[in-house]
């Protein structure tokens, strides 16, 4: 069990020296990086997608479309207007890494970049430990999972910046509790910004998007 801990912690501190020049290159040309995680089917994409058909005349959006196998995300970011999509397949790691952002970051010009957004591998436990440089975490939940999900992941939400709870269309039809959740959330991390957005019907999305244009200005 020793040799398993000094083993993680000498991965670990190898991703956060890579994670550290990552952030130095986005900082450098003024980048806005943001890393999505979220559990399997709960809206990244989708959100992605509405984002990008929203803003994309607007902020000059890179994306990084992480998957597990295949180029099925990267490929619906291109059809929704992204211009500067790079996907990154991990041929069966459950989570991205720094080291494979350093991979693909070259291809993107940064000189040209207002805003990268990294989306992750469907995941709430692995990602939570790996800095991939960016200026924060974003996670996202759906109300067709659990609102236990903050206190059942905490470490994923105690280390990201803003929730978006997905789905708001379908309140009603299940158990979900929206104010459950929310204290839930805040009972791990009082300081998470919320939005409560449908990607289906578009309510709650301009506050996003209103959202993102401030993050990127400032």
């Amino acid at each position: 069990m020793a040799t398993q801990v000094k083993i993680e912690k000498k991965v670990l501190s190898e991703n956060d020296r890579l994670a550290a020049d990552i952030r130095q290159q986005l900082q450098q040309h003024g980048v806005v990086a943001l890393n999505f995680v979220s559990s399997p089917g709960s809206g990244k994409t989708s959100l992605l997608e509405k984002t990008l058909s929203a803003l994309k005349d607007e902020l000059r959006i890179g994306l990084i479309a992480g998957d597990v196998q295949t180029e099925n995300d990267a490929n619906r970011l291109r059809l929704a207007g992204g211009q500067m999509v790079q996907p990154l397949v991990t041929g069966g790691a459950c989570h991205l890494d720094a080291k494979m952002i350093t991979r693909v970051l070259p291809e993107f010009d940064l000189s040209r970049l207002d805003l990268l957004i990294i989306e992750n591998v469907g995941n709430l436990v692995c990602p939570s430990s790996y800095d991939l440089g960016e200026a924060m975490k974003v996670v996202l939940i759906s109300t067709t999972e659990g609102d236990d999900k903050p206190l059942k992941y905490p470490g994923m939400f105690r280390r990201s910046s803003v929730m978006v709870i997905n789905k708001i269309d379908l309140l009603g039809t299940s158990d979900f509790d929206l104010e459950r959740v929310k204290a839930n959330a805040r009972q791990i991390n009082a300081d998470l910004k919320i939005f409560e957005v449908s990607c289906r019907t578009g309510e709650g999305l301009d506050a996003w998007y209103d959202w993102l244009r401030d993050l990127v200005r400032r």
